[in-house]
């Protein structure tokens, strides 16, 4: 092989370079269709920043929208955002599953998704393996979320079937990928305290967000002593979160008037369980955000940050790496050298690489929030909600987005776009740039504190 041929068979091998122009070429084909003028409902088609936008946050699988989505797009655009939303959601959650595989078992990524790359023909009995089952798991969630929300259109609201078999199937998209994209101007708020609509898209919104490794495995298996530690950091980060996320909300919003004071005891429980699923990337309100308390958007912030489950449709630095630098300080504080997960020790590569993920998202945040209040007349909690919100793919907002500048709208575009890339992207690049040293240099404390 050529020096040439050498230099781009490198290049295509690249697990970022790969997933980022992966990425940007969908959202190039989604605002290229977004911008046709059968895609807008007016006479008129989509401009270049609204159609970027919203491309940019259905491949991402954010949710944060620009225009309305029911009015503004015609039947052309929904079925165009559908289809970026399915797109979007089953490139993260093959591309990531693939990348846990083949890094657990230390194969180069070239060697496994650039079949010809270099070697020649290949066994790929695993790589066809994970794509089936993540196809048809992701399938099989989406049919069941959309035929339950189908039959409830249809029996609690009258909607003509027809039309409660499509919004169904396209808020089963949504929900499953965690794409919050949603037809109806309110949003779900129209159908607080039915259990019946919203627990099924909370249901596909954990699923979607705990990631198929998690998922297949704990199919497989329904013993916790023979999970894996990371199915165990998900599993109990996930729970925790869920639950303190539900109890918090449900007591800082118990007698607001503008969003849960007015319903009764089941419906704020269903409203604040709701609530607390969404921010892990959901992007999904039954309650009017903007009239939440900063108090709770403080809260929201931190589950938007966090995020789901590694490999998932979900966003944030996820909770793995939480769970994981949560055991570190659980360690440290003991005293003891290793940290260890039910009789497991954690490599310290991994430490690091949480470290790492967790403090660039930190860092970017802080930077895009100060950016945004420069060129925005908004006060900083709403800010830093909006910037967490695309950072983290998620998709909530308290109603600012709209009436962003077109600066920080790219701000923003900018945002989902690192955000769904970014955690994935570097750890799997630190992943699989791990190399043994042959050697230590001596050692030296600095002073900490």
């Amino acid at each position: 092989m050529t020096a040439p041929a050498r230099r781009r068979a490198g290049w295509i091998g690249n697990p970022a370079q790969l997933i980022a122009l992966a990425f940007a070429s969908g959202i190039g084909v989604g605002t290229g269709l977004l911008m046709l003028p059968a895609s807008a409902a007016g006479p008129d088609g989509a401009g270049l920043l609204d159609a970027l936008f919203t491309a940019t946050s259905a491949v991402c699988v954010t949710g944060l929208v620009v225009v309305d989505t029911g009015t503004y797009w015609s039947t052309f655009g929904h079925v165009v955002i559908a289809g970026l939303l399915q797109v979007g959601g089953l490139s993260i959650m093959t591309v990531a599953s693939l990348l846990v595989v083949l890094v657990s078992r230390r194969l180069g990524l070239r060697a496994r998704l650039v079949a010809r790359a270099q070697s020649g023909p290949l066994d790929l009995s695993d790589v066809g393996r994970v794509l089936r089952n993540v196809v048809l798991f992701s399938l099989a969630g989406e049919a069941l979320t959309a035929v339950a929300l189908g039959l409830r259109l249809v029996v609690g609201y009258g909607t003509e079937p027809g039309a409660a078999l499509w919004e169904g199937l396209f808020h089963a998209v949504s929900a499953f990928n965690n794409g919050g994209f949603v037809l109806w101007p309110e949003g779900m708020i129209g159908f607080a305290g039915d259990p019946w609509m919203l627990l099924p898209v909370a249901l596909a919104v954990v699923a979607g967000g705990l990631g198929f490794p998690v998922i297949f495995e704990l199919v497989r298996s329904r013993r916790p002593s023979t999970w894996s530690v990371t199915t165990r950091i998900t599993v109990l980060t996930s729970g925790s979160l869920l639950v303190a996320g539900t109890v918090v909300l449900i007591a800082l919003e118990y007698g607001n008037p503008a969003t849960l004071g007015p319903m009764g005891v089941p419906g704020k429980l269903l409203a604040g369980f709701f609530s607390a699923v969404m921010p892990r990337s959901g992007g999904f309100s039954v309650v009017d955000v903007g009239a939440m308390t900063p108090e709770s958007w403080l809260a929201t912030d931190v589950l938007m940050f966090i995020g789901g489950g590694s490999a998932s449709t979900a966003g944030g630095i996820k909770v793995t790496t939480f769970g994981l630098l949560a055991l570190v300080l659980w360690a440290e504080m003991r005293g003891e050298a290793d940290v260890d997960v039910a009789r497991r020790r954690i490599p310290e590569a991994n430490q690091r690489q949480a470290l790492a993920v967790a403090l660039l998202g930190v860092g970017l945040a802080m930077v895009s929030t100060f950016v945004l209040l420069g060129i925005t007349d908004h006060d900083m909690d709403r800010v830093l909600f909006e910037v967490l919100s695309a950072l983290g793919t998620v998709g909530l907002s308290t109603g600012i987005t709209t009436d962003l500048p077109a600066a920080a709208e790219v701000v923003l575009v900018v945002l989902m776009f690192i955000g769904r890339l970014g955690p994935l992207a570097l750890a799997s690049a630190l992943a699989l740039r791990e190399r043994p040293r042959l050697y230590r240099r001596p050692e030296e404390r600095t002073i900490i504190g």
